[in-house]
């Protein structure tokens, strides 16, 4: 092994230059990780499965083409991805019951190009429950845990994928973000997440529980692992008919460029999410502090009412449970996956293998989603979510013709002990109070690291931008981390 192997994966950028002065091979990263993951991953629960034969072969083939010239641009990427996300003739299971033993037939968009430009991936990661949850104790297969504190959450629902990040045992993960699922996360290990504009990844091959929310999103240590990423799996998909035609910009490459004229971007912060009643003081203190910063650096930072925020949540929960109830029909015990033995008929069979299948979030989620659409309440709930949702798009465009970015806090509070809000739904919805104003939008969002609070959890700040902007919200974040 490598003794100066630590000191090249700050970054992938460190990976690519060490490679390339041969210094460091794709095997030798490789065995770096299963090393990591065989002494963290037992406590952590952040992997359901790791591929290490598959990636040690995969390593000695990429190394080869590194060799002859013909290697993509993501050889020397480790990756993991989300236990939602298909994977040719690998398990996929949403960290259910329901799917249990399930195999995937093909590789989803976003892990074919990874694989195309010669990124391993290294293994499957833990989530909620079918991607149901803001702290990951939904899985049918345990609690992920923060590395920082083993009885804290990671945050959810792409729990495991932000802990792998952040505790070395893969490069970059994919996740999904449905109303916050890879920020918050992101947030709570002290790491960089990305929800990008919706459609600008194809969410074919990605586990449906709300569509018109569901996007990919990417965990790294830093922006710029995001863009490079980001850059490979975005863009037009014949297989996803919602998936943006937009040509893909080179994130890479613009992540440094200077805006036109040097002009600083216009910034506004959200007057209440500071005053949000369920804001710790020390996440409002350290948002506060980055407001005065960037001020102090020049920026036009300004406070700006946004009196529709209180509305994004209830009308998130409306819409999200909806979908998930049309979506997660199709998990019936008939095709594939889980089917309950103690049947005597058909209605039995549905019956009892939804019960025995599916763990109590997704039953709750599907129980009020069915609830909103019924004929009776069809136009009370779903119908005039749907009303709001379009308000709450038209405000948040109109702010983007004034600003170029929109700061707030990720989330509420930092990492919390894995069990405080057992049987609170409503508490634990709270902790996506921040984040889902932009899946109920569409737009871009990320979160990056700001500070730690006073038992040295990380705190996240977001920063949103316009749709399709992901080149100048990732410049701007990797400025903020710099």
């Amino acid at each position: 092994m490598n003794t100066t192997l630590e000191t090249h994966i700050n970054s992938f950028a460190s990976v690519q230059k060490a490679i390339q002065n041969k210094t460091l091979t794709c095997a030798e990263l490789v065995e770096h990780y299963l090393k990591v993951i065989n002494e963290k991953n037992p406590s952590l629960n952040a992997f359901l499965e790791v591929y290490d034969e598959e990636a040690k072969a995969q390593a000695k083939i990429v190394d080869e083409k590194i060799q002859n010239g013909t290697a993509g641009k993501l050889a020397g990427m480790i990756v993991g991805l989300k236990d939602v996300l298909c994977h040719k003739d690998h398990k996929l299971g949403a960290a259910s019951k329901m799917l249990e033993g399930f195999e995937s037939q093909f590789d989803g968009t976003a892990v074919e190009r990874l694989l195309k430009e010669d990124a391993i991936v290294i293994g499957r990661q833990n989530c909620d429950e079918f991607a149901m949850g803001s702290s990951n104790e939904n899985s049918a297969f345990g609690a992920t845990k923060n590395e920082i504190g083993t009885n804290r959450v990671p945050g959810g629902s792409s729990g495991g994928s932000a802990v792998a990040v952040q505790a070395g045992m893969c490069m970059v993960s994919l996740g999904s973000d449905t109303g916050g699922s890879v920020r918050q996360p992101a947030a709570f290990c002290g790491i960089v997440g990305l929800k990008p504009t919706y459609s600008r990844i194809s969410r074919y091959g990605l586990i449906a529980f709300a569509s018109s929310f569901d996007s990919i999103g990417i965990f790294a240590n830093n922006a710029a692992d995001v863009a490079i990423t980001l850059e490979v799996i975005a863009g037009k998909d014949d297989n996803d008919s919602t998936v943006s035609q937009r040509e893909v910009p080179k994130y890479s490459e613009l992540l440094n460029k200077k805006s036109e004229n040097n002009k600083k971007p216009k910034i506004a912060y959200i007057k209440e999410t500071l005053h949000s009643e369920g804001l710790s003081e020390e996440i409002k203190a350290a948002t506060v502090a980055k407001i005065e910063k960037l001020k102090s650096e020049g920026y036009e930072v300004e406070e700006v009412d946004f009196s529709l925020l209180k509305y994004a949540l209830p009308t998130y929960y409306i819409l999200i449970t909806a979908e998930a109830s049309t979506n997660l029909s199709r998990y019936d015990g008939v095709r594939y996956g889980f089917r309950s033995p103690n049947v005597t008929d058909l209605e039995s069979m549905y019956k009892k293998t939804r019960t025995e299948g599916f763990g109590k979030e997704v039953k709750r989620r599907i129980m009020l989603g069915t609830f909103v659409l019924s004929a009776s309440y069809y136009d009370a709930y779903f119908t005039k979510a749907q009303k709001v949702r379009r308000k709450i798009q038209e405000a948040m465009k109109e702010l983007f013709t004034k600003y170029d970015f929109i700061i707030s806090p990720t989330t509420p509070t930092t990492a919390f002990e894995i069990g405080k809000y057992e049987g609170e739904t409503v508490e634990l919805y709270l902790a996506d109070l921040f984040t889902v104003p932009a899946s109920v939008v569409g737009i871009p969002a990320i979160s990056i690291p700001n500070g730690t609070d006073k038992e040295g959890l990380p705190i996240g700040l977001q920063i949103m931008g316009d749709y399709f902007s992901e080149d100048k919200l990732l410049a701007f974040a990797d400025e903020l981390i710099k």
